[in-house]
């Protein structure tokens, strides 16, 4: 990466960003230059730097590296998926190669604790000499066929292209009656990822997928009174299922450029429905010894209809007119992608295409934006619903990187 005068940023860029670029150009400070800029630092991110460092880019990785992983997600929590999932497009520093690097076997790591998935994100980013800036960017804007990005300190990076990869906490889907519970009495599950805080009292979860199970067991270890776990739909099967079906699709994607966005709506809805079956009506075996029964009661084919402050704490009228007294209420409740939630797209996001809050990507991940690139949940609309989860990671950094070089036939990346 190299250090030169950023070049004018575009005056349809707003007030903020333009004053600070301009104290930038009168020399206060100066920007470094590369030729891809990746914005996140998850999975993601990392597989396509990576890629895109084995393949002569030079790529600068900026963010706080797994902080949706280490700061969102419980410590005692387990993965769903095994070994085979990676995030080297390359092939060589895999799950795999992580477990025989640190004499691991896979059987005795079943299911995955989340430390061992960090540490192979670790391992991984040293196997790939993958450094990363921790600094954030504030806003990203485009000045005369680059990008620029301004960081939180003040300084900028240019860029000819940019990957970002969006983390889930972005995202973080709420109903709409949310608000009818004091904000010291409500979160998502993205927010409550240590419980000890909740011991003695009762919580409500809201939502019955894997979070909303996995966080109720968690809740019980960690000393909670009770726990209600209200949902619409049947309580799920508890059962062992495979996720190998996803590797021809995965397979699929890389050998038809296009496949997913091609496929007949059917095929879409009858994937989607496996998927689904797979991933939302069936959650893992070794949840349900977890779940205490004196202590965890499930209210299925029920919902909400009511929210009212009680006190100190909340009282809940279910639909089944059952009323629960709870001190607190944890919305697992998924996510939903906003493009024009991501803080750091605010400057751009005028200039892209989105559906349904998603952004539509070319067969390349690229946005209408030429030269933006983005991958990771946000991709799920055009590329099918397992590019939300990191079995898509080493995928999606191959074929977006391969783009990126090819270009369109407009000459790929060149060299700044």
């Amino acid at each position: 990466m190299t250090i030169l005068d950023p070049p004018a940023v575009s005056t349809t860029r707003r007030h903020g960003t333009c004053a600070a670029v301009d104290s930038q150009r009168s020399g206060d400070v100066m920007a470094a230059q590369t030729d891809l800029l990746v914005i996140g630092a998850g999975p993601y991110a990392f597989s396509a730097a990576a890629f895109a460092r084995d393949n002569g880019i030079d790529a600068h990785v900026v963010g706080h590296p797994m902080a949706f992983w280490r700061e969102h997600m419980p410590a005692d929590m387990f993965l769903r998926s095994g070994p085979d999932w990676h995030l080297d497009a390359g092939g060589e520093h895999t799950f795999e190669a992580y477990f025989a690097d640190q004499g691991l076997r896979p059987g005795d790591c079943d299911p995955i604790p989340i430390d061992i998935f960090l540490d192979y994100t670790d391992w991984f980013r040293h196997g790939k000499g993958l450094d990363v800036d921790q600094r954030l960017v504030r806003d990203l804007a485009t000045a005369d066929g680059l990008f620029v990005a301004t960081m939180q300190d003040g300084s900028t990076i240019v860029a000819e292209k940019v990957l970002a990869a969006p983390g889930a906490r972005h995202f973080a889907n709420l109903p709409a009656w949310h608000t009818q519970v004091p904000a010291a009495r409500r979160g998502h599950t993205s927010d409550i990822v240590s419980f000890d805080h909740l011991a003695g009292a009762r919580v409500v979860i809201i939502g019955g997928r894997q979070s909303a199970y996995e966080w109720a067991a968690l809740l019980g270890e960690h000393g909670a009174e009770h726990v209600d776990v209200v949902h619409r739909h049947a309580v799920p099967d508890f059962a062992e299922v495979s996720w190998d079906f996803v590797d021809a699709y995965i397979a699929s994607t890389l050998a038809h450029r296009g496949w997913w966005r091609r496929l007949p709506a059917d095929q879409q809805q009858a994937i989607a429905a496996e998927f689904w079956q797979v991933g939302r009506l069936t959650l893992e075996p070794w949840l349900a010894p977890r779940l205490t029964p004196d202590v965890i009661t499930a209210h299925p084919h029920t919902e909400v209809t009511e929210a009212t402050a009680d006190g100190p704490g909340v009282k809940l009228t279910l639909s089944d007119a059952t009323v629960l007294a709870a001190d607190h209420v944890v919305f697992a409740t998924g996510y939903r992608a906003d493009l024009t939630r991501v803080p750091y797209l605010s400057g751009v996001v005028d200039q892209l295409s989105i559906t349904d809050g998603f952004p539509d990507l070319s067969e390349g991940f690229e946005t209408s934006l030429a030269g933006l690139y983005i991958t990771g949940f946000a991709s799920t609309r055009d590329f099918g619903p397992f590019y939300g989860f990191t079995a898509g990671c080493a995928s999606s950094a191959r074929i977006a990187v391969t783009d990126m070089l090819d270009d369109h036939g407009r000459g790929g990346l060149v060299r700044l």
